[in-house]
């Protein structure tokens, strides 16, 4: 695996992060925000019109002839179950992050929201704004990339790799060869700092969650690094086992536990309430989600502005971050699916979960803000990895719900690594499906060092900043394998 340039040199490029990281922490978390807030202001029009293209072309493919294709052989059969296909994607795609914004995301909108419009306002659009944030334009961005790669190398043959489809459109030698190079390289890095992030936010909601439930004050690095600990253990035991087996098995429980959670949460709390708000939260979505992705806020004021950038611009180029890896991982899952069937599924089915998710806890925490006097705005305000856990506080059995949460949020990182190191290792292996256990176990201490880094820095904003930082590249390269995909669609025949 060694012998692999692209390898080493994303192995130097993540590994000097990591070690910066370590090495000063405040100096990395700085930088990365000083250049993302820079790129914001300048290309967050392109961020966001990247963002609608992608939306567009999903649409655009799903209902049109092309839909039909398979992605693959046209006698090829899924490999996997629908349901173990749709619970492998969505833990891969969102996990963790469900469970951390759920209650926290709409609270902390509302608050921004409150000093221009009246309170029930400000809980609709607060309601809308996260709707948008984790809906259908998050996963077309997945959707976009998993399917690029899926039909280029199940159809046409070519490697597992972003590279794949350029050197195949474009050819092999000369700009197309660097080019791809550097649209490998620039993956790995987006993933592997990606998904570093998603470590640390796992351990700060796991922590937080131990904390509420043995009522520890101050628990500090030591619990952090417990955590981390057997994270690392948890996650390094299914590298060593087939795919279908490790991912399928942790998926579908932490998919089961987030289900079950949220059922529990709308008949424990207001059910009328929550109910009402899912309602009206999806039919306002619905309505406004297109036009909204064109919005940049470019005549309001700076407090307007840096929100925009420090919420909708930092996701779309989270999404686009996590792209390269739920793209490859979703394309590994996927053989066999048509075009339409895939994009229906990856796209539509998590965001009417997301509507659902949100609407629930984004609703239960309003209902504590709008009909009671629970000072949960406080805790938003002061501990923000606490919020999931203190609206449970307020619901019956919540030493069973806090514990059940603990458990999917470690089981939704552990799945997120897990199948990160197996894309990873895909690219050190030249897009070989089935690498090396070896392969994976390299990539799985490489990410736990990242997330690390992560944990050192006590920060969700910083650990959003330097995600952001290692995607910014992959907004362009997305689009290049767009257009490729796009040029190859226009050969095929039908019958």
């Amino acid at each position: 695996m060694f012998k692999n340039p692209i390898l080493l040199l994303s192995l130097s490029l993540t590994g000097g992060v990591a070690a910066w990281g370590i090495a000063d922490t405040a100096g990395l978390a700085s930088f990365s925000s000083t250049v993302v807030g820079t790129m914001f202001k300048s290309r967050g029009w392109f961020i966001m019109l990247t963002a609608c293209l992608l939306l567009f072309l999903c649409i655009w493919l799903a209902f049109s002839k092309y839909g039909r294709i398979k992605l693959g052989k046209d006698d090829d059969e899924p490999e996997f179950s629908t349901v173990s296909w749709l619970t492998m994607l969505f833990a891969a795609g969102m996990g963790v992050g469900l469970l951390y914004f759920g209650s926290a995301e709409p609270l902390f909108h509302y608050k921004t929201f409150l000093p221009y419009m009246s309170q029930p306002d400000a809980a609709q659009n607060a309601l809308f704004a996260t709707n948008f944030h984790w809906g259908l334009h998050a996963w077309a961005i997945y959707a976009s990339v998993g399917l690029i790669i899926a039909y280029f190398s199940f159809r046409k043959g070519t490697p597992n790799l972003i590279s794949g489809p350029i050197r195949h459109v474009f050819g092999a030698r000369g700009w197309p060869k660097w080019v791809g190079g550097f649209s490998d390289l620039m993956a790995i890095t987006a993933i592997a700092i990606g998904v570093g992030g998603s470590i640390a936010i796992g351990v700060f909601q796991v922590q937080a969650g131990v904390v509420s439930l043995f009522g520890l004050e101050k628990p500090g690095m030591t619990l952090s690094m417990i955590i981390f600990g057997l994270l690392l253990i948890a996650y390094l035991g299914p590298l060593t086992v087939d795919l279908g087996k490790g991912m399928a098995l942790l998926s579908n429980t932490a998919m089961s536990i987030a289900g079950c959670l949220m059922l529990f949460v709308i008949l424990a709390g207001p059910t009328h309430y929550i109910m009402s708000a899912i309602m009206g939260g999806a039919g306002d979505y619905f309505s406004k989600v297109l036009t909204q992705g064109f919005q940049t806020l470019t005549f309001y004021d700076e407090v307007a502005g840096n929100w925009f950038q420090s919420w909708t611009l930092t996701y779309m180029v989270w999404w686009l971050a996590w792209s390269p890896f739920v793209g490859v991982f979703i394309a590994r899952i996927s053989k066999g699916r048509t075009i339409k069937e895939f994009l229906l599924g990856v796209v539509l089915v998590p965001t009417i979960f997301s509507i659902f998710w949100f609407g629930v806890f984004g609703s239960i925490g309003f209902y504590g803000v709008l009909e009671t006097d629970v000072a949960i705005l406080e805790v938003v305000n002061t501990n923000i990895d606490s919020t999931t856990f203190f609206v449970l506080e307020q619901l019956p059995f919540s030493i069973l719900t806090i514990g059940a949460t603990v458990v999917a949020a470690f089981l939704f990182v552990v799945t997120s690594v897990v199948s990160a190191a197996f894309v990873l290792s895909m690219f050190s292996s030249g897009g070989d499906l089935n690498p090396s256990t070896k392969t994976k176990l390299v990539w799985g201490v490489i990410l736990g060092a990242l997330g690390l880094v992560m944990i050192f820095s006590n920060s969700i904003d910083a650990v959003k900043s330097i995600i952001a930082l290692g995607a910014l590249p992959f907004v362009y390269i997305v689009l290049l394998i767009a257009v490729c995909f796009v040029k190859e669609l226009r050969k095929e025949t039908f019958k």
